[in-house]
């Protein structure tokens, strides 16, 4: 495996939800690069265990190292001066889904912090609910999904950068926040359609 800040983060992740019992969706995961601008995403979605296909309550979260992350992590690694540390972009997308009837936003938000516990040195920002209609082929039956975001960045100091653990930690508390979150969504009293399979 590459050794590397963003592929140690994605392994810290990894193993924190496998930890934390989530399940691991089914061909969700995604590692992709911008041949153009050299930008570098992880793009994976756990959900709570045994909950059949799709889940009613996911997680699907995005690790993106852009370019001037890379020249400032190689700028350290070489041991040149910067002027600021690398940053990993984290978005969290928090999406229950399989309803049966229109979620009210606000049973949702309830139970949503505006922030995330500080992912190292800083907090994930909620946005506002994303709420949507899926609707059948005859238009007769419909079911709903709602989804609610975390964005922020995880600030990577010469400490984080010399001792991989720093890293380790940051990232075991963020997996265990999006663990217990998707326990509390999933606890919800909501009305849902039955998964692939299920009578």
């Amino acid at each position: 495996m590459l050794d590397h800040v963003f592929t140690d983060a994605i392994g810290a992740l990894r193993d924190v939800f496998e930890n934390n019992l989530l399940e691991r969706q089914a061909f969700e995961e995604r590692f992709q690069a911008d041949v153009l601008l050299g930008d570098l995403t992880w793009q994976t979605s756990y959900g709570l265990p045994g909950e059949g296909l799709p889940p009613r309550v996911r997680a699907d979260i995005t690790l993106e190292w852009p370019t001037w992350a890379q020249t400032a992590y190689r700028s350290w690694y070489i041991g040149e001066e910067f002027d600021e540390g690398p940053t990993i972009q984290i978005e969290i997308v928090l999406r229950i889904q399989r309803l049966s009837a229109e979620p009210d936003p606000k049973t949702i938000l309830d139970v949503l912090p505006e922030e995330s516990p500080a992912i190292g040195s800083l907090p994930l920002e909620r946005s506002t609910p994303t709420l949507e209609t899926l609707y059948a082929r005859d238009l007769d039956d419909r079911q709903w999904a709602i989804e609610v975001s975390y964005e922020g960045l995880y600030l990577l100091d010469n400490k984080t950068l010399e001792d991989g653990s720093a890293l380790d930690e940051d990232f075991a508390a963020m997996g265990g926040w999006i663990a217990s979150t998707l326990v509390r969504l999933g606890d919800l009293h909501l009305a849902y359609l039955p998964a692939e399979g299920e009578g």
